[in-house]
């Protein structure tokens, strides 16, 4: 367990309102064009200037943190590898934890004022390079709003005591509880569902597998009525939160399936969620949303800024008893995530 877990979440907090301050500080002073420069290519993910930001806001405030807490930082943009030790000189292997970051998840949204964007934090005992999702104790997403926009929602877990939020109001200052409520329907019917196909690249064949998992669930459509909608945010912390109050009742991100695929055939799928997209998925599960690997399985990629994750969310037992055993079925129909027997739903 992680000592002082209440004194490091709020240290985080304050973390986390400082980069989304600065970040949109510079979106209200800057360009959309200076803002969208290309400025490296790090990690398997284009790095822009507006990520540079928060960078330099992370590095400071974690440089204080580590005065109190040894601890291996793992966010994109730090070096090639994406790791970086803190006290400077600490061996990974000695140090007390592992926090994964991102501190724009949602960037070409934001960049562009199109959409909120979040910062997201894991934090795991250190286990190692073998630390994984499935071990983070604290997580915490907080929303780096439009210029526009004057609310910003925060969200938090500790591992086994269910899940928090609180809204901000950037103009007054304001702090209100946000009630976090996932959906209780029954059915996909009439609701916001699908699955992520955010870039260009196997965009017919994920289009086609929810197709097919709508029109086994509900049926053929009929003139003038929509069964289901659908949303493609692009944002992995942005799509848990509409798990999180209830806007969606299911998603599923199968880019690493489609991207294998791909690769088979002499092509490149190109961007995939990565590790530190899902670090804050311990929130969602805090408040009863259910949220599985490919298999079923609770999900466990380790910490760092390469692996691929695939991963489904349910806002409940019974929409992932309606959607899961046909999502599956179709996915092996296609060869799709065979490597394993898919757990069964009842």
């Amino acid at each position: 367990m992680i000592a002082n877990a209440a004194r490091l979440l709020a240290q985080l907090r304050t973390i986390q309102a400082a980069i989304r301050d600065a970040v949109v500080t510079v979106c209200e002073q800057q360009a959309i064009e200076q803002l969208s420069l290309v400025v490296a290519e790090q990690a398997g993910d284009t790095i822009f200037a507006i990520d540079r930001i928060s960078e330099e806001v992370l590095i400071e405030h974690f440089s204080v943190l580590s005065q109190e807490r040894s601890f291996v930082l793992i966010a994109e943009g730090l070096g090639e590898d994406g790791i970086m030790t803190f006290p400077a000189g600490t061996a990974p292997d000695e140090a007390e934890l592992r926090i994964i970051i991102d501190p724009i998840d949602g960037t070409r949204g934001l960049m562009y004022q199109k959409r909120a964007a979040w910062i997201l934090t894991g934090v795991a005992p250190n286990r190692g390079p073998l630390t994984g999702l499935h071990d983070i104790e604290i997580a915490l997403q907080t929303e780096i709003p439009l210029v526009k926009q004057h609310l910003s929602d925060t969200l938090w877990a500790m591992a086994g005591q269910g899940a928090q939020g609180e809204r901000v109001n950037r103009i007054t200052g304001e702090h209100s509880p946000l009630q976090i409520q996932p959906s209780q329907a029954t059915t996909i019917a009439n609701g916001y569902g699908s699955i992520a196909r955010f870039f260009p690249g196997g965009r017919a064949e994920l289009a086609e597998i929810e197709d097919t998992v709508i029109d086994r669930i509900l049926g053929p459509g009929s003139e003038g009525r929509a069964r289901t909608f659908e949303d493609q945010y692009i944002s992995s912390g942005g799509q848990l939160y509409e798990l999180l109050v209830g806007h969606d009742r299911w998603i599923a991100d199968l880019r690493p399936g489609i991207d294998a695929q791909m690769r088979a055939r002499g092509q490149i799928f190109g961007l995939c969620g990565h590790p530190y997209d899902l670090c804050t998925e311990l929130i969602a599960r805090e408040a009863g949303i259910i949220v599985t690997d490919e298999h079923g399985e609770l999900l466990a990629a380790p910490l760092d800024v390469t692996s691929n994750v695939t991963w489904i969310g349910y806002a409940n037992q019974a929409i992932q008893q309606q959607v899961a055993p046909v999502l599956h079925d179709a996915l092996r129909q296609r060869g799709l995530f065979t490597s394993q027997t898919t757990k069964e739903y009842t």
